[in-house]
């Protein structure tokens, strides 16, 4: 990327405002509370659905004006006011408290964006254009979702079971990762789907067999 490092944030409890209450801060409001995040949303008047959010207590809600005291203690801001003014402040509060933060249609006071997403399970994919055109996202994001097998998500938690046993019965570093290069590719995932699970527990024994140099008796 150009000037943006791409990372993968924990959001769990962390707290985040929202400033705005109208279609765009819900699309918002709900990728943050996918992520589990706590959510602060400052506006005066909030669309239907957001007012279902804060009515089922997901979400809390101030009625009224940003001010930069709804700052404190927030890990990141969102700010789709609907008013380039208020966008503006809410940006210059965040960057001089070193609080990141995304003003909607707005990259140049942006210091994060909010990526098209794939998503399979544990499995994400993110794609972004730095704010250049977000619609170019969007369409490569639906190319992906064709891509990308359902399965993943089911199969990538499989081997993320399978880690902790091979790392305890495989002690050999060369062949532990020969075996989770082998476990990663197109073979083991097709055999994941076709074979049983009695039977897929038995390909994957042989596989840390092998790796051992146990031989069958």
């Amino acid at each position: 990327m150009e000037h943006y490092c791409p990372l993968v944030i924990d959001l769990r409890q962390k707290k985040c405002l929202l400033v705005g209450g109208g279609s765009v801060a819900l699309r918002k409001a709900n990728t943050l509370l996918s992520c589990k995040a706590r959510l602060l949303v400052v506006s005066p008047e909030l669309v239907p659905g957001l007012e279902k959010l804060a009515a089922a207590g997901r979400i809390e809600h101030v009625r009224g004006p940003y001010d930069e005291k709804y700052l404190q203690g927030v890990f990141l801001a969102v700010s789709c006011a609907g008013d380039a003014a208020v966008n503006r402040r809410v940006a210059g509060d965040c960057l001089s408290r070193n609080i990141l933060v995304n003003v909607a249609d707005n990259p140049s006071m942006s210091s994060y964006f909010f990526p098209s997403l794939v998503s399979r399970g544990p499995l994400s994919v993110a794609i972004s254009t730095e704010g250049k055109s977000p619609a170019f996202s969007r369409l490569l994001r639906e190319k992906l979702e064709g891509v990308l097998d359902p399965a993943y998500g089911e199969f990538l938690r499989l081997l993320g079971k399978l880690r902790p046993r091979i790392l305890k019965e495989v002690p050999d570093p060369q062949k532990r990762r020969a075996l989770f290069m082998e476990m990663a590719g197109d073979r083991f995932f097709n055999l994941y789907k076709t074979l049983s699970p009695a039977e897929l527990e038995r390909r994957v024994q042989e596989l840390i067999d092998g790796c051992k140099g146990v031989e069958d008796p």
